[in-house]
Parts: structure tokens; C-alpha cells; sequence
């Protein structure tokens, strides 16, 4: 496949691409949604021996979901680390101790550009309330679980079960 002309169809608070495509000869029509890319942590608090979740309310559910913190790539350029350090102290309110990266991925790569660079965190120490940005319209939870909690909780953000699934291979008998 090669993609022979991209037009913007929408260009709000995220993008939508109309791309012509060829394909042995064929002339394709595809739209591709572009939120920008991000970056999300399941954060472990070692003196608490607990995970710190989010809860917020999501546009696409219409409902409020248990996840793990992430957030959008603010700046250009901005070293994905950085960025994941940001959003725990916004979101969490902790300031991060270790940061090791597990995976990138593609939510939703039929027609989605989204790529969210996942990370585990180890907190230790609180910074702030966490809650998120004042003037970025958040309502944010901080939610603490336990190995057990969590385990039981029935999670249906992607990024969040990827991250849980990676720590129940690597982090847990």
C-alpha cells in the first residue's frame, strides 16, 4: 500500500485525515482519527505496597473508568520520560523514583494513529494533591489497590490491562 495524498477533514481538538491510498492499482478512500500520541505508567507506591490508579470520567464510554494515569505528549519533541513524570505528579500527585519502559502500543491501529508509550512507576514520596491541572477540566480520583484489589477489579481500559498483565508476568509469583 502506498498513501498518495492526506487532506485534513477535521482539525479541532484532535485531527481526522482523509488518506487516498493505492494498492495493485486500486484506488483506496481511508480516514484516520489522530489524537497525538501519549504516554501512561501503572505507578506501584513501595512504602504503601499499593497501586495507584485514576478514576475520570471518559467522552468515548460516556462513563467513569478506572485507569491507569496517562496523558497526550504535551510539547513537541518532548522526551516521552519526561512526559510520564508530569502526568503522575498532575494526576497522582508523586513524584517518580524508578521508570522502566514496557511497551508501545496501538489502541486502535484500523484507524487510529494513537501510539501510548507504556511505563511502570515506583513512587515512594508525595508531591502534591495529584488530581490533575487546574484549568484542564479534570475531575480525577486517586484510586490505591492493593496486589488483590486490583486482581479482582474489572478493568476495560486497554492501556491499563496490557500494563496489569505485564505485572502479573514480571512483578508477581
Amino acid at each position: 500500500m502506498k498513501i498518495t495524498k492526506v487532506e485534513t477533514v477535521y482539525d479541532g481538538f484532535y485531527k481526522m485525515r482523509k488518506l487516498t491510498l493505492e494498492h495493485e492499482g486500486e484506488k483506496l478512500i481511508r480516514e484516520r482519527f489522530e489524537p497525538g500520541n501519549a504516554v501512561a505508567a501503572l505507578v506501584f507506591d513501595t512504602n504503601k505496597q499499593q497501586f495507584a490508579f485514576v478514576r475520570q470520567y471518559r467522552i468515548g464510554p460516556e462513563t467513569e473508568m478506572l485507569e491507569i494515569p496517562a496523558g497526550m505528549l504535551d510539547k513537541e519533541g518532548e522526551p516521552t520520560e519526561d512526559a510520564m513524570r508530569r502526568e503522575i505528579e498532575e494526576e497522582l500527585g508523586y513524584a517518580v523514583d524508578k521508570l522502566e519502559h514496557i511497551v508501545d502500543l496501538y489502541p486502535s491501529p484500523g484507524g487510529d494513529a494513537e501510539q501510548i508509550k507504556v511505563f511502570y512507576a515506583e513512587v515512594s514520596r508525595r508531591t502534591g494533591e495529584g488530581g490533575g491541572v487546574e484549568g484542564e477540566n479534570e475531575n480525577i480520583s486517586v484510586v490505591m489497590l492493593s496486589w488483590d484489589e486490583l486482581l479482582r477489579e474489572n478493568l476495560q481500559d486497554a492501556k491499563s490491562l496490557v500494563a496489569v498483565q505485564w505485572a502479573r508476568l514480571r512483578l508477581k509469583d
